[in-house]
């Protein structure tokens, strides 16, 4: 197991983290674990579109990759309430 460290943040953002956290019946600790692991980085998104598009037989051209971040922006933008 590694060090314990400390992260800073608002008491408002910590009062949510916690809040979500009892709700899943794990710790603040536990739940940002689970969020680190669950989130890709720039690096795997783009990895992962690749073999996407290897799979589906496109070529993965600068088009299709702008037509992908904008998709996924918008899903992203109506799952937090807000409509790209």
């Amino acid at each position: 197991m590694s060090k314990p460290t400390s992260i800073k943040t608002s008491e408002e953002v910590r009062d949510r983290l916690r809040v979500l956290a009892d709700e899943r019946g794990t710790t603040i600790t536990e739940l940002l674990e689970e969020l680190a692991r669950r989130e890709l980085t720039e690096a795997e998104r783009e990895q992962r579109a690749l073999e996407a598009a290897r799979e589906l037989g496109v070529e993965y051209s600068e088009q299709v990759q702008r037509s992908g971040r904008e998709a996924w922006a918008k899903i992203r933008a109506h799952q937090g309430g807000t409509a790209a």
